[in-house]
């Protein structure tokens, strides 16, 4: 059987289920861009299994076989995993991918500003926003010498603040759409938040050139600054003496969390010729007790390969988060979201980190700046840029 994945982790796994059973044996193929390599080149080896991200889009059904009877003969049961990401593998109803791990957007802080952050496991925008500008402080000379956040920081905050305020980017063709109306007043909205709070994106940058040179964890810990933001899989891969003295709560806007976008998923490829040992792997990877000796393997062998969690993120059963993970991240230990406060990514385009680095990103970042007097090139001039030179 043959894996194809842009997850490194998975080379781990494989060597461990080729030992542990012996109903199949599995081999690995890396591919970095792994989205855009599908269907296979005529002179390459149909893969069996697909596990990576971005697998989610228009050509869902050409590539992957619907799995739906993984559920249905096997011990695997729905209920076991997180709805909102099983809804995501979806087309008309029938599982085409089923959900691996996925990571969260996540604000981290100093454990001695705790009473500035409340008691909640999830922070919004508004609450943020509030808590940092009480947190400014000025010298004599009218200069910031503490601030609490600002967005233009961290373009990809920005980036997740307009997916939570209705951005809804989405694929289409070989790009995307989005609402126009709702980024609209995103954008409004952190500029005035800088202009309010901050004193404009000049003194945001001017402030971050001095101070803002540590990794964020040391950057809250000072209380220079009061927040910062990060992804779930960055944060709890950092060494825990480096995080003992920090707190993190999760963004949301309404009591939902936002998923990134790059969640990991595995599918069964249309033409395998290995379909009886894909579903024996599949079978075995998606249960508690499987998942459970994956990561009790990766910390004991202290593996090169080692990343948060399972591929680098969460797993997609409830029980493993709940019960497996806290035993190596203590301090997830009953803060994990509701099942029903997640929200899944829209379908994406296959290149969408490339469209988000090179078009959304850059724009989102011009476009909330409060002091400049350029004028900001738009999104679908933006596109056609990215069409003619990276396309």
């Amino acid at each position: 059987m043959v894996i194809w994945t842009d997850r490194p982790e998975i080379v781990s796994y494989v060597e461990f289920f080729n030992v542990a059973q012996n109903k199949a044996k599995a081999v690995v193929v890396y591919k970095d861009k792994l989205a855009v390599s599908l269907p296979p080149a005529k002179d390459e080896q149909n893969p069996d299994i697909v596990i990576g991200s971005y697998l989610r889009n228009s050509r869902i059904k050409k590539n992957f076989a619907a799995v739906d009877r993984v559920f249905n003969r096997s011990q695997i049961h729905p209920s076991s995993m997180y709805s909102p990401l099983l809804e995501y593998g979806k087309i008309n109803g029938r599982q085409y991918i089923i959900p691996v791990s996925f990571n969260l957007p996540t604000v981290i802080f100093s454990q001695k500003n705790h009473d500035l952050v409340g008691e909640s496991m999830l922070i919004d925008s508004d609450m943020l926003r509030d808590s940092a500008g009480s947190f400014n402080q000025k010298s004599e000379n009218d200069v910031f010498v503490k601030m609490g956040y600002a967005p233009s920081w961290d373009a990809n905050f920005i980036y997740q603040i307009a997916k939570a305020g209705g951005a809804e980017f989405g694929e289409k063709g070989t790009v995307f759409s989005w609402n126009a109306d709702s980024l609209a007043s995103t954008v409004s909205y952190l500029k005035n938040w800088s202009r309010d709070k901050n004193g404009g994106r000049t003194a945001e940058q001017d402030f971050s050139f001095k101070y803002l040179y540590a990794p964020k964890q040391k950057l809250v810990d000072s209380e220079r600054c009061l927040f910062a933001y990060i992804k779930s899989d960055v944060f709890f891969d950092i060494p825990s003496e480096q995080t003992e003295t920090i707190s993190f709560r999760w963004f949301s806007k309404d009591g939902k969390i936002f998923v990134n976008d790059d969640i990991t998923s595995l599918g069964l490829y249309r033409k395998t010729k290995n379909a009886r040992a894909a579903y024996a792997f599949i079978e075995w990877f998606f249960s508690e007790s499987t998942q459970k000796n994956l990561l009790e393997r990766s910390m004991r062998m202290n593996l090169d390969t080692q990343t948060f969690g399972i591929c680098s993120g969460f797993s997609s059963i409830k029980s493993v988060n709940e019960r497996v993970f806290p035993a190596y991240y203590k301090t997830l230990l009953g803060k994990m979201p509701a099942e029903d406060s997640l929200v899944a990514p829209l379908a994406l385009p296959s290149r969408w980190e490339s469209l988000k680095e090179r078009v959304i990103i850059p724009y989102l970042s011009d476009v909330t700046d409060t002091d400049s007097e350029t004028a900001v090139k738009s999104i679908d001039e933006r596109i056609t840029v990215w069409r003619n030179q990276f396309n």
